[in-house]
């Protein structure tokens, strides 16, 4: 995958599933190193890079959602399109579940093959709440609401320079979720495996469950111990989830 829109964090591709892998809001593709290191050799993990930070810094970010789900949905039809057949998944945490979801819808509309499976962490499902409230977020508010949150390096807070860079991306992400409308449509075929932290400020266990009716699949729901990021304390786990979670996969097909 050459596409400036996907980075691999491994020396080498495996042949094996590729698991595409879509960043929080202010997140980067970074996010997905370590589970890119601990998945097994064959899985190909390739993590999206949105526009607006680390080395696409200087392009600008997108400010609506549905204009970055269509673009990360092109992208990826064309590797689909470059590499027919290989079994692929969808992981996303928090702002990248729904923009792996919606990538998902938008693919099934083009007729090309859906995911074996889609991972959705730290967000329930889009049609239980309206993030129409950032609008009106000030970068006051957002740098509030990443705090809160945790798992980003919090001396950030206190380097203006910093700031200065990962600002841009974040006030950005929180606009584009401003900006999403749910559209009802018919569930996705692929099953879903949604993922939570039990202490998770942002969404319950109960609102993580919701992601059931958006399939016709099998669903299963796995609760960490932790916030929002509770990936970064769990991962080993969570490269079980996703490894057993193809394989069933696989038997049901």
């Amino acid at each position: 995958m050459n596409s400036q829109w996907f980075r691999r964090f491994t020396t080498t591709a495996g042949n094996g599933p590729r698991l595409v892998c879509f960043p929080h809001a202010g997140g980067s593709a970074t996010a997905y190193t370590q589970l890119a290191r601990t998945l097994p050799a064959d899985f190909d993990v390739v993590a999206v890079q949105y526009p607006g930070r680390q080395d696409r810094y200087n392009e600008a970010p997108f400010t609506a959602l549905d204009r970055l789900v269509e673009a990360v949905a092109g992208e990826l039809a064309r590797e689909l399109a470059a590499d027919p057949g290989r079994p692929y998944a969808l992981f996303g945490h928090s702002m990248g579940s729904l923009v792996a979801f919606e990538t998902a819808r938008r693919l099934r509309t083009a007729g090309l093959p859906a995911p074996e499976r889609l991972f959705l962490s730290g967000r329930g499902a889009p049609d239980t709440g309206r993030s129409t409230h950032y609008l009106h977020y000030d970068d006051a508010d957002v740098l509030a609401e990443v705090r809160r949150l945790g798992g980003t390096d919090q001396a950030m807070f206190d380097n203006p320079d910093l700031l200065e860079l990962v600002l841009p991306a974040l006030r950005a992400d929180y606009r584009a979720l401003a900006s999403y409308e749910w559209r009802a449509g018919e569930p996705l075929a692929a099953p879903i495996t949604a993922l939570i932290g039990d202490s998770d400020p942002m969404v319950t266990v109960r609102e993580a469950r919701t992601w059931r009716e958006h399939t016709r699949g099998d669903f299963a729901l796995k609760v960490f111990p932790g916030g929002h990021f509770y990936l970064a304390d769990h991962i080993h786990q969570i490269a079980v989830v996703v490894t057993e979670g193809w394989l069933a996969g696989t038997a049901a097909s």
